[in-house]
């Protein structure tokens, strides 16, 4: 058994962080937050049993959503879910939600570029400092 990632263990972890993005229809964001209230056991199940963890979306009032996780491996979170009836069912329905896009949510999502990392620039910091 892993220990479960933390601010104070991140850096020395294997997990690596994912965020992106997708934009949901402004005219559906109502329903898109209620059909994520709450999510359905046996995907919530799937997304866990992925190596997907700490898994968070956020919703702005014009409909950008940004969603958050960390993994070991997200290429094996990904095929995992991929090749999972319960997240094909979940995503087919998830689909009409979304402004242009192609594919599947979980697979077609901008994956945005972390610039900045608290953690990560403290724990470097550190190490200079001890360097020294």
């Amino acid at each position: 058994m892993t220990s479960p990632v933390t601010p104070s263990n991140f850096a020395r972890s294997s997990a690596t962080r994912h965020c992106f993005e997708l934009q949901v229809k402004p005219e559906l964001l109502d329903e898109y937050i209620a059909r994520h209230t709450p999510v359905w056991p046996e995907m919530l199940a799937e997304i866990a049993a992925s190596g997907r963890r700490n898994y968070s979306l956020f919703v702005g009032e014009s409909g950008r959503l940004i969603g958050y996780y960390e993994t070991d491996d997200d290429a094996a979170a990904q095929a995992y879910l991929a090749a999972s009836a319960v997240a094909a069912r979940w995503e087919s329905q998830m689909g009409h939600f979304f402004v242009a896009l192609d594919g599947r949510p979980d697979q077609a999502a901008q994956p945005l570029t972390e610039v900045f990392n608290l953690d990560t620039q403290l724990t470097a910091a550190t190490k200079e400092s001890d360097a020294s």
